[in-house]
Order: structure tokens, then C-alpha cells, then sequence
């Protein structure tokens, strides 16, 4: 009979657990008091969780890199209010040796929760009912041409939707939300929709792919933002009597999406439809990062501790408040 194999979002303190996952990073540490131990940190298709090597960290051999999928015993431990595994043992995990046991590849990878087809059906439409043709054009030859990457990609490294077809995940929600403000707003809609589907492209070279997590050297030494203005510019280049002025609106609305100098952006918004790109990005951001700390949270109660990207104690579930109790008495 194969070994009881344990999902990290199944694990629970002191909980002695085996099963397959990923590594999505190794870092050598030093403690406090000097002594070495090793950090990973392992994920599945349903969470990430830290792993530490506390004893005898200098001689213990990793022979696994950065995605590769390896086989783990170790005992869950909580730390601050968060979980994370104590390794006894790690090795290499390979269909030929493990699928026996349980070991099955597409397993190890967190993906996005919704379907990758309606969601890229849903994109199509949206760009169809561009009525700028230039806009319209030059986003159809970046889709047809990226397709497979912008459905596969993650949309970051590990702030939000960091997952497979987090990407397209988060495009596809950011789209929905421009169509509904751009007309609250009168913005120009297909401008606004072209900043939603172009701005973070740059991602599509700065970042590896969910299974090699990291950054490519572009991504290291230049950055998304350029990079995607870039790809956006070669394809303006190609559209026969592209406007001079569109042309430059749809730069600027790229290079200024992230909204701050000290974001990395070389430009502040400085028109409507950049200015509303920037915060509906910023928004979808957040509720995302929002719904996974209260989705990875162990604590008992209403809140979550404090660990988490806002450094907040967010709500997560009921509060024990009786409807009969007078709150305000007079």
C-alpha cells in the first residue's frame, strides 16, 4: 500500500507528515547565535509552507535545485502564529521511482482556481469589442503571439497570483473591473483596456515559469516595465499609420502602472486612463494578497495574527457578538 501522503494545506502542528512537493527557494542561514541551518521553502498545488534544516545543516546534502520536485518526511511545526516543516529527509523525486507511491507532477504546482479557457475566452471578447482598431490590432498580435505564456505565466514572483494562470487570472479580473469604471468615469475605454492587457507583459520575460521559479537575467537587469514597453513599441512600430500620439499614451501608461518613483516607476501617472490602471492594479493586487494571508492563516478565531504582507489582524470569519446584547446601552 502507498505511504499516506500529506497536502500542505492539510498540515497541522506537530503533525509528522511525508509527501511530494516543490522547491520554489533554498537559502543558507545563520542563526542568532551562529549557527547555520538551512531554509526552503516547498509548495504544492494547494499552499507553500517554510522548511527548515536545524541540525547538522552544514553536512546535510541538497541534491536538489530550485523546482525541482523531491520526496519529504519531516514534522510540522508552528512558529508565530504561521506553519512550518522541520525536514528529516529530502531527495529527488522521479516518476520512474515515485509514482508507485503517489508521486504525480501536475500535483506540485498552485494554480489558479478558475478555468484558463474561459477566462482566455472572456480576454478574446473584450479585445473584439475594442473599437479602436489600432488598439485593437496591436493587442491581438501580443495575445496571438504570447498566448500560451500569458496562460501559463505567473503575474509575480510571490506578492499575488503567484500561481500557474495567475497571470491571466489577473488580467482577466482587472479587465472586468476597467469596463465598469471606465465608463463611471468617461475614460477612454479601449485605452484603458489596452493598459490592462499590455501593462504587465514585461512579466512574460522578466519572469521563469511557475515550475523554475526566479527571474530571468532581462528581468534582473531591466524589469518588466521596460520590457513590456518595449514589446509594445516593436508591435506599434509594425501597425501601418499607428498615431504618434496613441503611440505615446500607450507607453507612458505602461512604464507608469506601478504609480510610484520608489515602486520603480520611471514616470507617475499623468493622464485619466494611467491613473486608473494604476489603482486597478493596485486593488486587484491586494484583495488577492488579502484573500490568501486569511486563506493561510492557522490562528483559532475571528482574526488572523499580524504575519502577513499588511501587518494587520484581518478579519476572517465570524465575530462572537450576540445580536441580543445591548452593544451601546444608553
Amino acid at each position: 500500500m502507498p505511504p499516506k501522503l500529506t497536502r500542505i494545506a492539510d498540515f497541522e502542528p506537530d503533525k509528522r507528515i511525508q509527501g511530494f512537493y516543490r522547491i520554489k527557494e533554498i537559502h543558507q542561514r545563520i542563526t542568532r547565535t551562529g549557527q547555520p541551518y538551512r531554509e526552503l521553502v516547498v509548495q504544492d498545488k494547494t499552499g507553500m509552507v517554510d522548511a527548515k534544516i536545524w541540525h547538522d545543516a552544514a553536512a546535510f546534502k541538497i541534491s536538489c535545485s530550485v523546482g525541482d520536485a523531491v520526496v519529504v518526511q519531516g514534522v510540522v511545526s508552528e512558529y508565530r502564529g504561521r506553519l512550518q516543516l522541520e525536514l528529516e529527509k529530502l531527495g529527488l523525486a522521479t516518476p520512474e521511482k515515485h509514482t508507485e507511491y503517489g508521486f504525480d507532477p501536475t500535483d506540485l504546482l498552485p494554480a489558479t482556481a478558475y478555468d484558463i479557457e474561459e477566462m482566455w475566452s472572456g480576454i478574446v471578447e473584450i479585445i473584439q469589442s475594442m473599437e479602436n482598431e489600432f488598439l485593437r490590432k496591436l493587442v491581438e498580435n501580443l495575445y496571438q503571439t504570447h498566448e500560451t505564456k500569458i496562460k501559463t505565466h505567473p503575474a509575480s514572483m510571490t506578492l499575488h497570483h503567484a500561481v500557474y494562470g495567475g497571470f491571466l487570472e489577473h488580467i482577466y479580473s482587472m479587465a472586468r473591473v476597467a469596463e465598469k469604471i471606465a465608463a463611471h468615469y468617461s475614460a477612454d475605454r479601449d485605452l484603458l483596456i489596452t493598459g490592462v492587457l499590455l501593462h504587465d507583459l514585461g512579466k512574460l520575460v522578466e519572469l521563469k515559469p511557475v515550475n523554475e521559479p526566479g527571474y530571468t537575467d532581462e528581468g534582473i537587469l531591466i524589469g518588466h516595465l521596460v520590457l513590456g514597453r518595449d514589446m509594445a513599441r516593436e508591435m506599434m512600430l509594425k501597425i501601418d499609420h499607428f498615431p504618434a500620439e496613441l503611440r505615446l499614451k500607450v507607453e507612458h501608461i505602461i512604464l507608469s502602472h506601478q504609480g510610484k518613483y520608489e515602486w520603480q516607476s520611471p514616470k507617475r501617472p499623468k493622464f485619466l486612463e494611467a491613473m486608473l490602471l494604476h489603482m486597478i492594479d493596485e486593488m486587484d493586487a491586494r484583495v488577492n494578497m488579502l484573500s490568501a494571508a486569511i486563506e493561510q492563516d492557522h490562528e483559532p478565531g475571528a482574526f488572523t495574527n499580524r504575519y502577513n504582507y499588511f501587518k494587520l489582524n484581518l478579519l476572517k470569519g465570524p465575530l462572537n457578538i450576540d445580536d441580543d446584547d445591548d452593544a451601546f446601552p444608553a
